[in-house]
């Protein structure tokens, strides 16, 4: 009888690890910082959740959107996106370019929106206009 326990509770055990071992390689939080470290683009987000900010990481920078929700035409949409840097040292090398195709990838998304860069990211935006 205490073996046939036992077994149950090695199997239950086992059943919990494999689980554990699932959800840490499905969490977005870690793909966001793998792709940090990769100098990748990688965009998180739950668009069905206007309340939950986005966060996206491209060359090794960590961006971080603050929706807002307003009327469209058809529908409430998310219509304006404050974008800000967790840390401004890492915007070094960032170009312009690099900003166009990032609003690109939030456009798709969010096509409605129109994206507000905080500071600096909004000072290399308007050494473009002088």
């Amino acid at each position: 009888m205490i073996v046939i326990l036992f077994r149950v509770l090695v199997i239950i055990a086992l059943v919990l690890l494999v689980y554990t071992l699932i959800q840490y390689y499905r969490n977005p939080s870690r793909r966001l910082r793998l792709a940090k470290e990769a100098n990748e683009f990688f965009f998180l987000d739950e668009p069905k959740n206007s309340k939950k900010n986005v966060q996206f990481v491209y060359k090794g920078c960590l961006f971080e959107g603050e929706k807002y929700l307003g009327t469209t035409e058809d529908a409430f949409e998310v219509v304006n996106i404050h974008v800000t840097v967790r840390d401004p040292l890492e915007l070094r090398g960032l170009t312009r370019d690099d900003l166009y195709f990032m609003e690109k990838e939030i456009l798709m998304r969010y096509p409605y929106a129109s994206i507000e860069w905080k500071h600096p990211i909004n000072q290399l935006l308007l050494t473009s206009i002088e």
